[in-house]
C-alpha cells in the first residue's frame, strides 16, 4: 500500500475577543472578535498572502470568533471557508462563561493544569475526548488533502492538544505550551511520524520545511 503524501496543516488560533484571558468562553454563541482581534486576523491573512506558495484550503471551527478570523484569510487567498465541527473549542460544560479568576480558586483547577488527562468538565468534555476529537479531525483532513497545505482556524486548547500529540508529549504536559491569539502552529501529518514545524508562530512562514 502506497503511503499518502504528507499534509502541511497551519493551525491558527482565532483572534482576540473582549473576554480573552478573562472568562472561559467555550462554545457559548455570540462571542465576536474585538477590534484588536480583527486587526490580528488581517495581519495573519497578510502573512499567508505573502507566502510564495500559500495554502489552498481553509477550514474553521463553526464558532463566530473562528469564522471571523478565517474571513480575511479567505479573502486574501480567494478561498471559501469550510466549517469543521471537529476542531471546535472544548466543551467546558458548567464552566462555560465563568471568570478565570474564580475558576482558578477551585480545588479542581490544579488538576486542570497539572493532570488534565484525568479531568472532565462538569457536564462537558474531558481533555482526552477533546484531544481525540481534534486529532481525529486533523487525521481526516490529511486523508482528504494528501500532499497539500491547508489552514485550520481553531482554539487554544484543541491546538495545544494537537501539538502535544504530534510531538509525542503526554497530555498531562500540554498546558506548558502557549498558543497566542492569531498565532499559527504548523504540523506535517504523514510520513513516518508527525512533525511540528513551528509552534505559536507570530512571524512569517518562511523556512517551514523539515531539515
Amino acid at each position: 500500500m502506497v503511503a499518502k503524501k504528507p499534509t502541511t496543516i497551519f493551525l491558527v488560533r482565532h483572534g482576540q475577543t473582549t473576554s480573552t484571558g478573562i472568562v472561559l468562553p467555550g462554545r457559548a454563541p455570540g462571542l465576536h472578535l474585538s477590534a484588536k482581534g480583527r486587526e490580528q486576523a488581517e495581519r495573519v491573512a497578510e502573512r499567508f498572502a505573502a507566502m510564495k506558495t500559500p495554502p489552498t484550503v481553509l477550514y474553521a471551527s463553526p464558532l463566530e470568533r473562528a469564522q471571523e478570523t478565517a474571513a480575511p484569510i479567505a479573502k486574501a487567498l480567494k478561498l471559501r471557508t469550510l466549517r469543521n465541527s471537529g476542531v471546535i473549542e472544548c466543551d467546558f460544560g458548567q464552566w462555560t462563561g465563568k471568570k478565570l479568576s474564580l475558576l482558578s480558586k477551585k480545588p479542581e483547577w490544579r488538576t486542570v493544569q497539572n493532570a488534565p488527562s484525568t479531568f472532565r468538565f462538569p457536564q462537558g468534555e474531558s481533555f482526552v475526548e477533546m484531544q481525540t476529537r481534534m486529532w481525529g479531525a486533523l487525521s481526516k483532513l490529511h486523508d482528504k488533502h494528501p500532499g497539500e497545505s491547508i489552514i485550520v482556524v481553531s482554539h487554544a486548547d484543541p491546538i495545544k492538544a494537537a501539538v502535544a500529540m504530534a510531538q509525542g508529549i503526554p497530555l498531562d504536559l500540554f498546558q506548558r505550551t502557549v498558543i497566542s491569539t492569531c498565532s499559527a502552529s504548523v504540523l506535517l501529518l504523514g510520513g513516518h511520524a508527525p512533525l511540528a514545524l513551528s509552534i505559536n508562530n507570530t512571524n512569517d512562514f518562511t523556512e517551514l520545511i523539515p531539515s
